[in-house]
């Protein structure tokens, strides 16, 4: 009995061994397997290197072979403060932006210029936007942090675009922005991190466009009638809003 078990159970066995060897690879077909990868990596790389490979691009090869220029004028109140000032708007142009600059006292406009030395492509912009800062009011100082930070913006808008305003009481709406002594735009210019410069029925406010936005809804309620005590109540809510998220 047991004899006729053992027959039984070598085909079996026999057979396990067929499916094992069919199973195995041998030396030959490995070689020929790296050879067929080497070959599908070398047409990658023929391919690949078909396509153009082109360096980045530095500071001065995008710039044009033609110098930018831009000209600012220079408003008659401004003209004197410039004369007194021109040392610290020349030196940042010249000295950080390598640029070129002067002054036109004929057509009272300042010409800006670049050179073979600038290297940064938007170094004449941020020159024109400090001049521009300058000539609205701005003190040199504040309107030196357009070169330095990024993130800095102008915004001017009239008193008339908010409302319609007309003698006396466009000067009150004035007068209400200002406060005494100039204590209320003080306030805003403190509470929102910006500098605004009230220029007639004109309002320039220098800063981020966050604080921007912050700084024109104060402006703009006092220009509607709000109440000088009801901004800083405003302003005090949102300084403290602000100081929690930072």
């Amino acid at each position: 009995m047991s004899s006729v078990v053992d027959n039984q159970q070598q085909p079996i066995h026999n057979a396990a061994m067929d499916e094992d060897e069919e199973v195995l690879i041998t030396a030959d077909q490995l070689n020929s397997v790296a050879a067929a990868q080497a070959s599908s990596s070398a047409v990658d790389g023929a391919a690949k290197s078909d396509k153009p490979d082109f360096a980045p691009l530095s500071a001065k090869d995008l710039q044009t072979k033609r110098n930018e220029l831009r000209r600012i004028r220079v408003p008659p109140h401004r003209f004197s403060p410039l004369k007194a000032d021109w040392l610290k708007i020349y030196s940042p142009i010249v000295e950080y932006l390598k640029l070129q600059i002067r002054m036109n006292p004929k057509t009272r406009m300042i010409e800006i210029r670049s050179c073979a030395e600038t290297e940064d492509v938007g170094a004449i912009q941020k020159a024109a936007d400090f001049v521009r800062a300058y000539c609205m009011g701005f003190t040199a100082e504040d309107s030196l942090a357009l070169l330095r930070m990024e993130d800095l913006f102008l915004e001017t808008f009239e008193v008339k675009d908010v409302k319609t305003l007309n003698g006396d009481h466009l000067s009150r709406a004035i007068g209400r922005i200002a406060g005494k002594d100039g204590k209320t735009k003080f306030t805003i210019e403190n509470t929102t991190k910006t500098r605004i410069v009230l220029a007639d029925s004109k309002i320039h406010i220098l800063g981020t466009y966050q604080n921007i936005k912050i700084a024109r809804d104060a402006v703009c309620n006092l220009i509607l009638g709000s109440p000088p005590g009801k901004v800083y109540s405003n302003l005090r809510t949102l300084s403290s809003r602000m100081k929690e998220r930072f």
